[in-house]
């Protein structure tokens, strides 16, 4: 499962059945789980710590040090989940030490072509990146997300849950949970397709439409919204997320 011409460092470890295709490096400190495959001119560099069941295509970058100019060598990681797709030309870079010093990645996430995971982000499960999506350094991505072909994330933005932003939208502040971003950064309703799809109810989609008047349509300030929000949540929970979402935003949400 290791072709000839992949250079393997000897202190890498890999799992049962990892595939390591042509012209492919790992480095030292590189962890591959189980059943992961490398299709071809793949570079892994340490510390990095890939679970099982990945599957990363050609002229990937994964594990390289960050374009941070404040980096000077530290010992970073990155650390990927399990069942994730990574397509071609996908980079994504270790931590730093004025973070947390680890970029860190669920489970079950598809990285279409080109796409750009920084320094330090942090991606949850089940969201798609699509080509030519950019992350910058210290992005949270939370579950279930959508981001558009060519979309630019400003650093430490966070994406909420069950979000999706739409394709060449720069994205310079938090987007809350269930909320859609169109065309120059401005919200467009709630994310009501995705919501269906993941088995929330009608009832529960109705009410999160209202939460998101609450907080777009009515004219309340952000700490207003919050009240109402919390209130409206004692009925449906789902709502209690986006109340948290908006208190506890530092770069303020997009509006």
């Amino acid at each position: 499962m290791i072709h000839s011409t992949a250079i393997i460092h000897p202190e890498a470890e890999l799992g049962n059945n990892v595939s390591v295709g042509p012209f492919c490096i790992v480095d030292a400190n590189v962890t591959i789980g189980d059943n992961t495959k490398l299709e071809s001119h793949i570079v892994v560099k340490g510390k990095t710590t890939i679970g099982s069941g990945n599957h990363f295509y050609q002229f990937g970058s994964i594990g390289e040090d960050c374009q941070d100019k404040k980096y000077k060598g530290e010992p970073t990681e990155l650390i990927i989940g399990d069942n994730n797709v990574f397509r071609e030309g996908v980079t994504v870079h270790r931590g730093t030490v004025q973070d947390k010093g680890i970029t860190r990645i669920g489970n079950n996430n598809l990285f279409m072509t080109n796409a750009h995971i920084a320094h330090d982000c942090v991606i949850g499960d089940n969201s798609i990146l699509a080509t030519l999506c950019t992350l910058a350094g210290h992005v949270t991505v939370d579950d279930w997300v959508i981001l558009g072909g060519m979309t630019a994330v400003h650093q430490f933005c966070h994406i909420g849950s069950h979000s999706f932003v739409g394709g060449g939208v720069i994205v310079l502040r938090d987007v809350p949970h269930f909320v859609m971003l169109g065309e120059g950064s401005v919200p467009r309703g709630i994310n009501t397709e995705g919501l269906k799809r993941r088995g929330f109810s009608a009832a529960t989609i109705m009410q999160i439409k209202r939460a998101y008047k609450v907080l777009y349509r009515n004219g309340n300030l952000a700490d207003e919204a919050v009240v109402i929000l919390r209130e409206m949540a004692i009925e449906t929970p789902e709502i209690m997320a986006l109340a948290d979402f908006v208190e506890h935003s530092v770069r303020g949400i997009v509006r």
